[in-house]
């Protein structure tokens, strides 16, 4: 099966960290396949997590405590542009499949943002024209096709004081 290849490294990861004061992650779920089967990947706020791998005569099913240790919120960027400063990632969802040669996938990120939707919005189209991607706002929300051609949104709402929004990445 194609995705086997994925299980020693998620391994290696879930033993990161291991020793360390566990901290409050986003939650992730990451679904990948193709006709002959699949991987998914599910980890809770605590860390906790599974892995399931199965198809073409695997069926692996693994609860891994303290999953994954790894900053989310720092590694994430479009064509580097970062989150607004201070924001922190509480969903990750991803979900890629190949069927019949058609390549698909969606990423949908979940997000809080110290600023009012406005301030975060006008900061990141500043840094997508620093770095000359071109996007298009409605109001609070930012959309544009990154360097490899995959569509985004950026969508802020509000939060109290803060803000709150989602980040939806789509290629097909």
């Amino acid at each position: 099966m194609r995705f086997a290849y994925l299980l020693p490294p998620i391994l290696l990861l879930a033993a990161c960290g291991q020793e360390e004061e566990k901290k409050a992650g986003p939650e992730i779920s990451i679904n990948a396949g193709d006709e002959h089967g699949g991987v998914q990947i599910s980890s809770s706020k605590d860390g906790g997590g599974k892995v399931k791998i199965g198809g073409d005569g695997v069926d692996i099913d693994i609860d891994v405590p303290d999953f994954v240790d790894f900053d989310v919120t720092g590694d994430f960027d479009i064509d580097g542009v970062k989150l607004y400063p201070g924001s922190q990632v509480t969903t990750v969802n991803v979900d890629a499949n190949d069927r019949n040669g058609a390549d698909k996938a969606v990423v949908k990120l979940g997000f809080t943002s110290p600023a009012a939707p406005a301030k975060a919005a006008e900061w990141m189209a500043g840094e997508f024209a620093k770095q000359g991607v071109k996007i298009s706002r409605t109001g609070d929300t930012l959309a544009g096709k990154d360097k490899d051609g995959s569509d985004f949104t950026i969508k802020f709402g509000p939060d109290g004081a803060n803000s709150k929004g989602e980040v939806l990445i789509t290629k097909s």
